[in-house]
């Protein structure tokens, strides 16, 4: 059995919880802003907090129109 790092085992969550879609968990809306808050969500690009967070500052506030809000529950 392979053993996951602690990001690696977040990112495998959020695609569990995306159904599979990469898309989806990097438009995620699980911040507490627009729907739930999730714990997990400023780690589930696979980077570190302070990185993911710059990145998603950018990436939330302009998701593509392609990328249902529904997506992420």
């Amino acid at each position: 059995m392979k053993t996951l790092t602690p990001i690696k085992a977040i990112r495998a969550k959020c695609l569990d919880c995306c159904c599979g879609s990469a898309k989806a968990v990097k438009f995620c809306t699980c911040d507490g802003k627009r729907s739930t808050a999730c714990p997990l969500w400023p780690y589930r690009l696979g980077m570190r907090p302070a990185t993911a967070a710059r990145k998603a500052k950018k990436e939330v506030n302009n998701p593509p129109s392609n990328v249902a809000l529904e997506d992420c529950r």
